[in-house]
């Protein structure tokens, strides 16, 4: 059985759910995995330098070692900068590595482009057996 379908909406800068013929559709299971990942708070770490009362993260991770989403929140409020983009591809990579752990894509290369003055492209690129995709995600900063 699939999940309802996540769809990245470029123009909007947010996910949604796809909608086809008045239901909502199934389907395409990794890329709402890899949505879910990025785009859900994920627990900071103690040495974040946030304040310990919020640390965000999902209400149902278990632990520390072993939490949904990403860290890519840290950066909201950030001025967009070669070393702020670096840590997108870090935290990314971070919040997706558990589809290698689980042996459900074989690799994930995560990259970035600064398109000035206050947007950031975050390429994904994984691979499965018998598929080779692509998707980007663009995430857009404050001036």
């Amino acid at each position: 059985m699939s999940d309802i379908s996540s769809w990245w909406q470029v123009d909007a800068n947010k996910a949604d759910w796809l909608q086809g013929s008045g239901d909502l559709l199934a389907g395409d299971d990794l890329q709402t995995a890899i949505i879910i990942s990025l785009f859900t708070d994920g627990l900071a770490k103690a040495d974040d330098n946030i304040d310990e009362s919020y640390r965000r993260g999902w209400w149902g991770d278990v632990n520390e070692n072993y939490s949904i989403g990403s860290r890519l929140w840290l950066l909201n409020r950030q001025k967009l900068t070669v070393e702020v983009a670096r840590k997108a591809e870090d935290y990314a990579r971070e919040s997706l590595k558990w589809l290698i752990d689980d042996g459900v894509v074989s690799y994930i290369e995560v990259g970035t482009q600064i398109i000035y003055p206050n947007r950031l492209n975050m390429i994904i690129r994984y691979h499965r057996p018998g598929d080779e995709s692509d998707l980007r995600f663009f995430w857009v900063w404050e001036a």
